[in-house]
């Protein structure tokens, strides 16, 4: 036991591990009298000091209360979230069982019906991840557990979301952040990611379960990015016979180096996999931390909740009629406490009394909209924020400044949703209007713009194309900012980058 205390509460223990981003620890929880882990984070040592490191302090208390939200078996619970002197801490259950990179070394070779049991409810857990949507971004043994009654679990959800922001996709040494020997070539190169990308990392960690190592390593980290954007894999038949045709097909597919040739979703690929997975009655565990285990009774993937149609419910009494301004002045309150959960459901909640006491198109309603889409942004709830800001565009004319931001923030959300053909689209579109100076005062814009153009067509394995719209940004980049402003030097890091590896 250590001597410091955590958010004055968490008694650090034992270090778990470490890496380049932080250290995990054993913690004593002296309010619950409970053991737990907690995960200490240096933003610094990924941003450098400033405002970079600041924001990536604010992303980081948004996406743990993102995750948080996130209900499914296959997720470590998070307790708590914040920060402590210089640096970002998460505090989760502690987990009993081996992470799967040990368990692995520990049954070499892996049984093929064990890694298909790892595989299928790994989908389970993405299957309703993305639903959110959530991108892991960093799925890797090292980031799975393997409990002793069999079932996996999955950590650090959303903390490499926060260390992969749209500013800060490169460390200051121009290398991306990430584990690199499961990383997918989009992702490498900077561009776009989407549940496509956890499923790519999904590939590798069944290959490497299957055939005891990685699909692709290398000397450096070049290198192995290199070989994930140009090599095809070795077949795992070649070293293993006996692993089914069927199993090979769909590693195969999830290795696929153009996102839009992989799998659909995570739910396809746990469809794909069914077959192979045990049954009841099949046989008896083998022993402990056996993932096989769980299957005696299959754990499928929940359904997409975005298009499931919840039940109608009793008709209920009708509600006393709301106080509009008390309820506005409540919502403000929260998002000055950074409570944006609850700050979402009064904006909601009170749209439709405000409709009716001043009319669907007033000013007032107006506002209470733009806030309530603006919150469910800040809040990670791309899918209900979409709808909102689509209708709120089409209420102005089509050339109209704002109908053209709240255009940009749709786009944004289309981004967010894993859905990059449809976002460029929306931003090409964009990009003339944000070019003339009366609909948009703002000169940084469409460099902002043209940006994340390039991620998105790195995102769709459109390099050549990412290149050139890249190289014209840092030259206008240069013009409007200067050679040494961080979105200039952004943009030139990422561009040295993608010629490395071109």
């Amino acid at each position: 036991m250590t001597d410091r205390l955590i958010g004055d509460r968490y008694q650090l223990a034992t270090i778990l591990g470490q890496g380049g981003m932080g250290q995990v620890w054993t913690a004593y929880d002296r309010r619950l009298d409970r053991r737990v882990a907690v995960k200490l984070l240096r933003p610094d040592k990924v941003a450098g000091p400033g405002s970079v490191a600041e924001e990536l302090r604010r992303r980081f208390v948004r996406e743990c209360r993102v995750t948080a939200q996130v209900d499914h078996p296959g997720l470590v619970t998070v307790h708590d979230a914040g920060s402590d002197g210089d640096e970002l801490y998460l505090v989760m259950q502690y987990v009993e069982g081996a992470d799967l990179a040990d368990h692995l070394a520990e049954h070499d070779p892996y049984p093929w019906p064990w890694a298909v049991s790892v595989i299928a409810q790994l989908c389970s857990v993405l299957s309703a991840v993305h639903a959110v949507p959530i991108v892991h971004r960093d799925l890797k043994p090292r980031n799975v557990m393997v409990r002793p009654d069999g079932t996996v679990l999955v950590l650090d959800l959303g903390v490499a979301s926060v260390m992969d922001t749209d500013t800060t996709r490169l460390t200051s040494t121009g290398s991306p952040i990430g584990s690199p020997a499961y990383m997918a070539p989009e992702q490498a190169m900077g561009g776009a990611v989407g549940p496509h990308t956890d499923l790519y990392a999904l590939g590798v960690v069944l290959y490497e379960l299957l055939s005891g190592n990685v699909p692709f390593a290398g000397s450096t980290a070049l290198g192995v990015l290199h070989r994930h954007l140009y090599e095809p894999p070795l077949p795992v038949r070649q070293l293993r016979p006996e692993v089914p045709q069927q199993l090979e097909a769909v590693l195969l597919k999830l290795l696929a180096k153009d996102p839009q040739d992989r799998p659909a979703s995570a739910q396809a690929v746990y469809a794909a996999l069914a077959p192979l997975l045990p049954h009841h009655g099949s046989g008896a565990p083998t022993g402990p931390l056996d993932p096989t285990r769980p299957f005696l009774r299959p754990q499928a993937p929940w359904p997409d909740r975005a298009t499931v149609i919840p039940p109608r419910p009793a008709t209920p009494p009708p509600p006393p009629r709301p106080d509009v301004p008390a309820a506005v002045e409540e919502a403000k309150k929260l998002l000055d406490q950074g409570m944006l959960t609850q700050a979402v459901d009064i904006l909601g909640g009170i749209l439709p009394a405000a409709a009716e006491q001043h009319g669907a198109h007033s000013p007032v309603v107006r506002s209470l909209r733009k806030q309530y889409a603006a919150t469910l942004m800040d809040d990670g709830q791309y899918r209900r924020a979409l709808p909102e800001l689509r209708r709120l565009a089409e209420e102005f004319p089509a050339g109209d400044p704002q109908s053209l931001r709240f255009r940009y923030d749709a786009a944004q959300c289309l981004e967010q949703l894993g859905e990059p053909a449809a976002a460029l689209a929306e931003y090409r579109a964009l990009l003339p209007l944000f070019e003339n100076h009366y609909a948009n005062p703002d000169p940084g814009l469409p460099l902002e713009v043209r940006r994340r153009i390039a991620h998105l067509l790195l995102s769709l394995g459109d390099r050549p194309a990412a290149h050139d719209t890249l190289a014209r940004l840092l030259f206008d980049a240069e013009r409007l900012h200067g050679p040494n402003h961080p979105f200039t030097e952004e943009v030139r890091r990422t561009l040295l980058w993608l010629g490395q590896v071109r």
